[in-house]
């Protein structure tokens, strides 16, 4: 894998250079096609269809398609897919930007607009660039990583204020405790930060939060 290799303290970087920047060129030009404002979702690959987060996602896609915005994932199966499938029921833009993985990842077929990167790096710019937001459901590492991302990126200012909503308040339940008790009383982060993310048990009102800060053009940090 690309990355694997890149990461390799006894590899060489010839050529790596060169097919980073091939890389990014391309998914700009991916981001250039989303003509709209854009949502980007984040969850779990592994769910099935069956899963309750599956069907959140469904319902929050279509509510986005429905107020006349582009839907972004990571392109594959499990909720990323349920996100995509509802963008598409509701007549939006459904955007997907896979990951080339041997195991899990698959492009789901729900897909307007779809690039597969080789460096997660990459991708996860091209996550960022084009949104207005981000809802986050139930996930694992991966999940867990674009989330933390995405706040470091807002908390830091290198990029614009966005909300961040956390679906499905039991998942996140002990995240949200641990943030609000010991890492606010150790003082290693603000009272003022914790309002950087939003918990709903709302497919609805997940997309409003999104929706409303976008059209009120939010500059400053939510309260709690």
């Amino acid at each position: 894998m690309d990355d694997r290799r890149l990461l390799d303290a006894r590899a060489g970087t010839e050529g790596e250079i060169d097919r980073i920047e091939e890389e990014f060129t391309r998914g700009f030009a991916e981001v250039a096609r989303i003509d709209r404002p854009a949502v980007t979702v984040f969850g779990s690959a592994r769910v099935s269809a069956d899963d309750p987060a599956y069907a959140a996602a469904r319902a929050i896609g279509r509510g986005f398609a429905e107020r006349g915005w582009a839907v972004i994932t990571g392109g594959g199966p499990g909720v990323m897919e349920g996100a995509n499938r509802g963008a598409r029921e509701g007549g939006g833009l459904s955007v997907g930007f896979g990951i080339d993985l041997p195991h899990e990842q698959k492009n789901n077929p729900y897909l307007d607009i779809e690039y597969t990167f080789r460096h997660f790096y990459a991708r996860k710019v091209c996550f960022v660039k084009p949104a207005e937001g981000f809802v986050i459901l139930p996930g694992g590492f991966g999940t867990f990583d674009e989330l933390f991302e995405a706040l470091t990126l807002i908390q830091t200012t290198k990029v614009p204020m966005f909300p961040v909503v956390l679906f499905e308040s039991a998942y996140w339940a002990g995240l949200v405790d641990w943030v609000r008790g010991p890492v606010l009383a150790r003082g290693t982060i603000s009272a003022e930060e914790l309002g950087l993310v939003r918990v709903t048990d709302d497919p609805a009102e997940a997309v409003e939060i999104v929706v409303d800060c976008y059209e009120r053009q939010c500059a400053e940090l939510p309260s709690d």
